[in-house]
């Protein structure tokens, strides 16, 4: 079977036909994930719920005999005008403008996501899959459909800029759909002993701001917050590199109505006051990020629509600089943890748990090597001189042991220089449209 699905591998680096390619590519995914999760989900509708379009939102559940629950936010997008959320703005823009379908959870997205849904970081040619902390987990799943990072209260009349379509009215209901959904999962789970809310870009970010509301509602015996790749970065001032998005966000989606609820430990001029509010409040909690360094999505949402220069470089630099304020933030709180790569080249280095673990490892002392250290993998420039932590190592250490775990790994070309990757890498990001 190893050998088989590296000769796939192999064969797909070839040239083939736009739509053989694209069912070769899912095909070798599925195989890459085991297949993803054929979980039996249950579709849940709740009154007064509702996507960006207006039409009924829908979350799903997948029940097990386990006391744990994880809660899974989805990512995808944000948007703030007609282009970002009618989704012409393709890629840029907000996921799902049309709403949620009723097989959602048999499609590409929700049943690929994440190891963490899926229970295992997948297998690959020799190497096994693995089976992580969540195996077994009760989940509810959170689709994304109101480009708001599930944390939204308003309406809003979008008009188009070209004057070719009619405006647009879009409901920003993610604050409504989320409490809505922990409400039900604190019914249909009334004692859950661990609960880990986690989500991956914007639903990273609506990890944190929403971590507040969905753990009281929930009441777990102990609740654990991991934001994987949308970071909610500190903006105290009007030229913060981040402050323009966040002062756009806030008037198209009502945040002051959602965000005055929050205990005084929060600031809603310095959104990045979340993190010590989340730390503070709940100081039995584990709380962590992460992220890539060289994160090139996100990061354009922050700094590529409000900051010139906006090339790749200049959003990069911006970036690391907002990283390094917010590592420093986190310092202060003894139950924050970071687990920060530098690259993959998976989704231009943009979230670390969806997919597969493969490149989602962190060094704390990743060096060039010495010369004697060629002699293994001499086209590797690279060696860790500490501990290589892997993702699903982090996540048992994180979860199951309680650990604070800080590793913020320094540039290097480590997983550039990695010759599997270099296959693997491209149809992956095939499969994401990317």
């Amino acid at each position: 079977m190893r050998s088989f699905l590296w000769m796939s591998l192999l064969a797909l680096t070839a040239p083939v036909g736009a739509a053989h390619a694209e069912v070769l590519v899912e095909g070798i995914v599925d195989v890459l994930v085991d297949g993803g999760n054929n979980y039996a989900w249950q579709k849940v509708t709740l009154p007064g719920t509702k996507c960006g379009n207006g039409s009924q939102y829908k979350f799903f559940v997948h029940r097990t005999n386990s006391p744990n629950l994880l809660f899974m936010m989805e990512g995808g997008g944000a948007c703030w005008d007609y282009d970002s959320c009618s989704g012409r703005l393709g890629i840029l823009g907000a996921a799902n403008p049309n709403g949620i379908a009723d097989d959602y959870m048999t499609q590409f997205t929700a049943k690929y996501v994440s190891p963490i849904v899926n229970g295992a970081d997948p297998g690959l040619p020799f190497r096994d899959r693995k089976d992580i902390v969540t195996k077994d987990w009760n989940i509810v799943y959170m689709p994304y459909c109101t480009g708001d990072v599930h944390i939204g209260n308003n309406a809003k009349s979008y008009v188009d800029a070209t004057g070719g379509q009619a405006p647009l009215t879009w409901y920003h209901s993610g604050y409504t759909n989320t409490i809505a959904a922990a409400n039900y999962a604190k019914q249909n789970f009334p004692n859950v002993q661990k609960l880990l809310v986690t989500g991956y870009s914007a639903g990273g970010t609506s990890t944190s701001a929403g971590y507040y509301f969905i753990r009281k509602a929930i009441n777990p015996a102990k609740g654990y917050l991991i934001n994987d790749s949308g970071p909610i970065f500190m903006a105290p001032n009007s030229n913060s590199l981040s402050r323009a998005l966040h002062d756009k966000i806030r008037s198209s989606w009502n945040l002051d109505s959602v965000f005055s609820q929050l205990p005084a430990s929060f600031s809603i001029n310095d959104m990045g006051s979340i993190n010590k509010m989340v730390a503070t409040e709940f100081p039995n909690d584990q709380l962590a990020y992460t992220g890539y360094t060289m994160d090139y999505n996100y990061s354009r949402y922050s700094y590529e629509r409000f900051k010139t220069p906006n090339d790749e470089a200049s959003i990069h630099a911006y970036w690391k600089q907002d990283q390094d304020a917010f590592v420093n933030e986190l310092n202060k709180y003894n139950n924050f943890s970071y687990f920060i790569p530098h690259q993959r080249d998976i989704n231009a280095s943009h979230c670390s748990t969806i997919i597969t673990f493969v490149g989602a490892h962190a060094c704390q002392r990743m060096e060039k090597k010495y010369w004697y250290e060629y002699v293994n993998s001499p086209w590797q420039s690279w060696a860790c001189h500490s501990e290589m932590v892997s993702m699903d190592v982090f996540l048992s250490r994180f979860i199951n042991g309680n650990q604070r775990v800080r590793i913020y790994e320094p540039a290097n070309n480590y997983n550039k220089e990695d010759a599997g990757m270099s296959i693997l890498a491209p149809l992956i990001n095939g499969a994401l449209g990317g």
